[in-house]
């Protein structure tokens, strides 16, 4: 399995990033502790700080800037999961209770604010600007793709092109800047760096045109959250915009309603809608795109374990089940 062995490639440095996080999630405040080392420790790929890592591998990086780099692209993540499991009023992540619904709101998003801030923190005592530059322009990214979202929920007019710049935004945004970092640290070449930025705005694009493709047709068990919250949460993903724009009338008008009104009893016409359009099979086209446009921008850069991993890793995006 690809997880595996990315695994044994990065074991070291992942040990390496996994003590950073531990002891920079440390604070004085009991609840901090808590919430933090909840949110942590609920699994998920690691993916974005395993990109720093193998960005920096497959150019030859010689140091330990990039397990701190690793943490801080990690508590990014983690402080956007903490903010949007309250925003989207989820119930379940990952397969456990959000932090939100053991918690509640408000320590969600006060603890949510500590992770960032210590995510800067972490950023200065890297000492380099461009670093500095590249995560606080993400963040800022990030933010914007999330207000993007918000904006477009239960918004049944949106249009595919205006869905991938939310993509771009909130999603992609931070694996593209996990790409560049390691090129950063390495002293890359402007080509280069341009490269690795490239390939993680691909990957993160084919990553969530996946996970909205899952959210359509994966297992609860496997996907970690309920099939079709995407829907009652009224957010139009591609999938729908597919069906609402491609589908017969009778379709269209039934997603649009569901869109709107983000009502759950909807689902299974929904989701028939969406098997009998062929919008699943459009959305993992596109997502595959994505995948192989990712291996190309690769093709500057030297044939080592590393850039095998990062090949690997963008098939991955677009083949696995959860």
């Amino acid at each position: 399995m690809f997880l595996e062995k990315l695994g044994q490639l990065l074991a070291a440095d992942m040990q390496a990033v996994d003590r950073v996080i531990r002891e920079r999630l440390h604070s004085d405040v009991v609840l901090i502790r808590q919430v933090a080392e909840y949110i942590i420790g609920g699994g998920g790929k690691r993916l974005r700080p395993a990109l720093v890592l193998l960005s920096a591998g497959a150019l030859g990086y010689r140091g330990n800037a990039h397990h701190t780099l690793a943490a801080v692209v990690e508590f990014i993540h983690t402080a956007t999961l903490l903010h949007d499991d309250v925003v989207d009023e989820s119930s379940l992540r990952r397969g456990r209770p959000t932090a939100n619904t053991l918690f509640g709101n408000a320590a969600s998003v006060l603890v949510g604010d500590f992770v960032y801030s210590r995510a800067f923190q972490m950023m200065v005592n890297v000492d380099d600007m461009r670093v500095l530059r590249v995560l606080a322009d993400a963040t800022n990214v990030i933010a914007e793709g999330e207000v993007l979202q918000l904006m477009n929920c239960r918004n049944a007019d949106i249009d595919e092109a205006s869905y991938l710049q939310v993509i771009r935004y909130k999603t992609a945004k931070l694996f593209e800047a996990a790409g560049r970092l390691g090129a950063i640290i390495s002293g890359a070449s402007p080509e280069v760096e341009a490269a690795m930025a490239a390939y993680g705005s691909h990957l993160g694009t084919a990553f969530q045109l996946i996970d909205d493709v899952l959210d359509y047709s994966g297992d609860t068990g496997l996907i970690g959250k309920n099939v079709g919250d995407d829907l009652a949460e009224g957010k139009p993903t591609l999938p729908l915009i597919r069906v609402m724009r491609h589908g017969t009338p009778e379709e269209a008008a039934a997603v649009r309603r569901a869109v709107e009104s983000g009502d759950g009893a909807e689902l299974a016409t929904v989701l028939a809608a969406i098997r009998r359009s062929g919008a699943l099979d459009y959305a993992r086209s596109q997502a595959e795109s994505e995948s192989e446009a990712a291996c190309a921008a690769l093709s500057v850069i030297p044939a080592t374990p590393y850039r095998d991993s990062l090949l690997q890793l963008a098939s991955f995006a677009v083949t696995r089940t959860h």
